[in-house]
């Protein structure tokens, strides 16, 4: 989503090669390039000045010690500041109320709001294994009720049901009581979203806040609005008492500054970023990992926390023992694999934490291509039998066109399964031999969609 701030940043870095150390006329220039680099990302003017100031007050003076280049030192002050801009640390949600802690959620329509109740009830089922029911007090969208009770019973939350005849605040008192006496943990009042703010609109939640003193109340904002996510913010921060901020849509490929400069606007923190429409798609706002992924340093942290949800331990310690045995790697475990890797949300969100280096591969990739990519080999190993999956040897060309015609697909998409898997079978020869840097360097043949 920051792509071209990463690049502009990385451009920096190379300006000041040779160096002996960072004063104020070889960083100015740097600077310059900084501040035109955030503004083309669409963040807030007064967070790029207070962060611009905050960086050369740090910057001059900064010795460049040991393997450090000017331009490394510079990009460490830069990272320590977009850390404090966006936070510093990570918030989590303040649960520490007697059942139910009420969260409150505002923000405009479409900013995917009502996803987002869903994605945390699940979140707060799965992980802290809380007993969470939700609310929609929006009688104004059509269906808004309807969405909320299917996006419940994917989640697995209980649903609390209103009708577009129910006033809003009399619906949310009714779900608080009856939270209460069927002791759930959690309650997520979902409220209704204007196109625009409205005084309307604002008298409506701040009622709605008054009538059931929510613990949380989170402001759900579109990462992509890019400025005008900023005066919404503002405006809503103004009205409400708002504990922190969900972000949605980060994955997009907008420019992306409302996550720079949301916190700096509203004072809040960001506690939760939307990456991706599945219900799983949600994961907790960390500042020094989000500087980390725009300076392309990537984020390995938060990409083993994905491992860890989408890989089933079982089968990940039964592979390996495989692998060791000698018994090689056939078409079963390529499948396998690819399964894995759409739970961790697909290689694009992989390569999207991963160091600059790496996650060049994924533009290489046709925008919407990689979901179609993988069910498309699914498919055709689907079309196998089970002898010729675990023995792809067998493979000659009149099986290649039962398979291709039982896949719906040319044979020569079949060959090229074929060749991903020969070069996916070397990666996995080296990696139980403890090649782990061969791996890396042939990583391109192993993941589909890539060259």
């Amino acid at each position: 989503m920051l792509d071209n701030l990463t690049q502009r940043l990385a451009r920096v870095m190379k300006t000041l090669r040779g160096e002996a150390r960072l004063t104020e006329d070889n960083i100015a220039d740097a600077l310059r390039e900084v501040r035109l680099a955030l503004l083309e990302a669409d963040v807030a003017l007064p967070a790029v000045k207070a962060l611009i100031a905050a960086v050369k007050e740090k910057a001059v003076g900064e010795e460049v010690i040991g393997s450090l280049s000017p331009g490394q030192a510079l990009i460490g002050v830069v990272h320590r500041e977009l850390t404090l801009l966006m936070g510093e640390a990570h918030n989590g949600l303040n649960l520490a109320t007697q059942p139910p802690a009420i969260i409150l959620m505002a923000g405009l329509q479409g900013a995917g709001k009502t996803t987002t109740v869903g994605k945390l009830a699940k979140l707060l089922r799965e992980t802290q294994k809380k007993k969470v029911l939700v609310v929609s007090c929006d009688v104004y969208r059509p269906a808004a009720i309807e969405q909320l009770k299917t996006v419940a019973e994917q989640a697995g939350v209980d649903f609390f049901p209103s009708v577009l005849s129910d006033k809003p605040v009399d619906i949310a008192r009714n779900a608080v009581d009856w939270a209460k006496r069927h002791y759930h943990d959690v309650l997520l009042v979902d409220t209704a979203g204007r196109l625009s703010i409205d005084e309307a609109m604002m008298k409506e939640i701040a009622e709605l806040h008054a009538a059931i003193k929510p613990i949380e109340t989170l402001f759900v904002v579109d990462a992509m609005l890019g400025q005008d996510a900023i005066n919404t913010a503002k405006a809503f921060s103004e009205a409400l008492p708002l504990t922190g901020i969900i972000l949605t849509k980060l994955d997009g490929d907008s420019r992306g500054g409302a996550a720079l400069s949301v916190r700096h606007v509203t004072g809040r923190p960001i506690k939760y970023a939307g990456v991706g429409e599945k219900l799983s798609g949600i994961e907790a706002f960390h500042p020094e990992r989000m500087a980390s992924r725009i300076l392309g340093m990537g984020d390995v942290l938060s990409l083993i926390e994905d491992a860890k949800k989408g890989i089933d331990e079982q089968q990940a310690v039964e592979f390996a023992k495989k692998l060791k045995s000698g018994k090689g790697f056939d078409l079963n475990d390529f499948k396998e694999q690819i399964g894995q890797m759409r739970k961790m949300g697909g290689l694009s969100s992989m390569m999207d934490k991963l160091p600059a280096q790496f996650a060049q591969a994924a533009s290489q990739m046709q925008a919407g291509g990689e979901e179609k990519t993988i069910g498309r080999i699914e498919g055709i190993i689907n079309s196998m039998t089970p002898a010729e999956r675990s023995k792809p040897e067998l493979l000659k060309a009149s099986r290649k066109r039962r398979i291709a015609a039982g896949a719906g697909v040319q044979v020569q998409e079949v060959n090229r399964l074929l060749k991903q898997f020969e070069q996916s079978q070397k990666m996995m020869k080296q990696f139980s031999k403890g090649g782990m840097a061969k791996l890396m360097r042939g990583m391109k043949g192993m993941l589909p969609g890539m060259r």
